[in-house]
């Protein structure tokens, strides 16, 4: 197939699944192997789409991204959302990537290991859903620190491929009783320094697999998943406060079922 082609294919996927609970990463290994994009370059590319996703949310959320440099809430202990809450919803996931990074990378980026993520992420979401309890948190400055320690704990379950980081997050702050809407802005705004440091180590361990004559697939890649992504994400807010987690979670299963039958059986 056309590099090209599967550039914009790959890019799609990245944009819409990046900031779903579906697991942009278990899509990109699944879809990759469909397309049998593969090779160490394709690890390389995947890394320079999720960048192109992070721009997106970036930009969608620059106000509050900018706001976060303002330390007077903090130090006038006003209730508002802040760089503690960041820090403390990043910290526990970086401490569990930087300890597995190597492992999850040789042993888990797998098809069959992303069909066991797929499929425990989507327990969990349908728990999360079930066990639902009133939010106390209706907006990100409604969102206490402790909120924000326990959904970056939640977070930790994303290193494992398949999981899915925003499952794995949103889940967390229902159970934290935080509404769909802040669960979803926190999760997005804690995966931007999450995706930074883990998409900048791996392009750094990857340069030499990039070569001029990629720049024209990797472009077609990073702005499709930018565009994609752009869209996704306002339109899963929609969604969630329509129909919740549940439909995610049974779409993965579906995904996990229909893949292990046609792909790996």
């Amino acid at each position: 197939m056309n590099d090209l082609l599967i550039a914009f294919i790959l890019g799609i996927v990245e944009g819409l699944a990046e900031f779903l609970p579906i697991s942009s990463t278990g899509h990109l290994i699944l879809v990759g192997h469909l397309l049998g994009f593969e090779d160490e370059r394709s690890k390389t590319f995947e890394i320079v789409i999720q960048l192109g996703a992070i721009l997106a949310i970036s930009i969608l959320y620059r106000k509050r991204l900018v706001s976060l440099f303002n330390i007077k809430p903090i130090l006038k202990k006003e209730k508002k959302f802040n760089a503690i809450h960041i820090i403390l919803g990043v910290f526990p996931a970086v401490i569990a990537g930087l300890l597995l990074h190597d492992v999850i990378k040789n042993y888990l980026f797998r098809p069959n290991t992303v069909v066991i993520g797929l499929v425990a992420g989507a327990i969990l979401m349908i728990i999360a859903e079930k066990k639902k309890l009133k939010p106390a948190s209706y907006s990100l400055d409604d969102l206490t620190y402790r909120q924000a320690l326990t959904i970056g704990l939640f977070q930790c379950l994303s290193v494992y491929p398949g999981f899915s980081r925003a499952g794995a997050t949103i889940s967390g702050g229902l159970l934290a009783r935080a509404s769909y809407k802040t669960a979803s802005e926190f999760s997005f705004l804690i995966a931007i320094p999450i995706m930074i440091g883990a998409t900048g180590l791996d392009l750094l361990k990857s340069w030499n697999y990039l070569s001029t004559s990629d720049i024209p697939m990797f472009a077609v890649g990073f702005v499709t998943s930018f565009v994609v992504a752009m869209l996704a994400v306002v339109t899963f807010l929609r969604i969630l406060e329509k129909l919740g987690l549940t439909p995610f979670a049974y779409y993965r299963m579906v995904l996990a079922i229909v893949f292990t039958i046609f792909v790996l059986l």
